[in-house]
């Protein structure tokens, strides 16, 4: 009897540990790469944009619920370009000063979807910024890179070479409704218009019409 229950128990503990031993110990398990989070649906983030040595200041504003994006674009020690874009394809190139220059663009896509990233290809992890990040490229346009703890975007790097340092992201956060009317000099019959205009958007339409948000710049 005595031996039968060394037995049981020896079977038990066996059982025990193979039980409790983690499971990256087994070479059948397969590890998934990590996928990028999916914007928040409402968010403000500020952007130090360089593009070799020119810097620039950039108040996005993305706003799903209600189909529209806004850029508040500072050039450094120069004007304030302000860029608006609708759901619609719509988007408003402006400034606010005494010039009343507007300039409007009309392309087949809408702003960028919350989940735009989905079907990004995963380059592992890197440091940029101070930060551990996972890092994607997508379609070869642009290296997204994000925080590993906080699922944070921390830096946009494009092919064009320019890239994008996020310094603050807040998730929910807002503009109030009327700061996204564009003026009504902008829709004088006289007003420009001019698809060419895409070029200024941080968040605007890309290579073959893929993208339109935060990625138009330099094109």
């Amino acid at each position: 009897m005595p031996s039968i229950a060394k037995a049981i128990t020896a079977s038990f503990i066996t059982i025990l540990i193979l039980l409790t031993s983690p499971l990256s110990s087994s070479p059948l398990r397969h590890e998934q790469d990590p996928t990028p989070t999916p914007w928040p649906h409402q968010f403000h983030s500020v952007l130090v944009m360089n593009y070799t040595g020119t810097l620039e200041i950039i108040d996005l504003w993305y706003d799903w619920p209600n189909g529209r994006n806004f850029n508040i674009i500072q050039h450094q020690l120069g004007s304030i370009l302000y860029d608006l874009e609708w759901n619609n394809g719509t988007s408003f190139f402006y400034s606010l000063d005494s010039s009343k220059n507007c300039r409007s663009s009309q392309v087949e896509v809408g702003i960028l979807l919350p989940n735009w990233l989905d079907g990004a290809e995963y380059l592992g992890q890197r440091h940029v910024d101070g930060f551990l990040c996972n890092v994607w490229n997508k379609v070869d346009f642009l290296l997204y890179y994000e925080d590993v703890v906080t699922k944070r975007p921390v830096h946009w790097a494009f092919y064009t070479g320019r890239e994008a340092h996020v310094m603050t992201f807040e998730v929910g956060a807002a503009l109030e409704d009327a700061k996204w009317q564009a003026p009504v000099y902008c829709f004088d019959k006289k007003a420009e218009s001019d698809n060419k205009g895409a070029q200024f958007s941080i968040t605007g339409a890309s290579v073959g019409g893929l993208l339109r948000g935060p990625f138009r710049i330099g094109m």
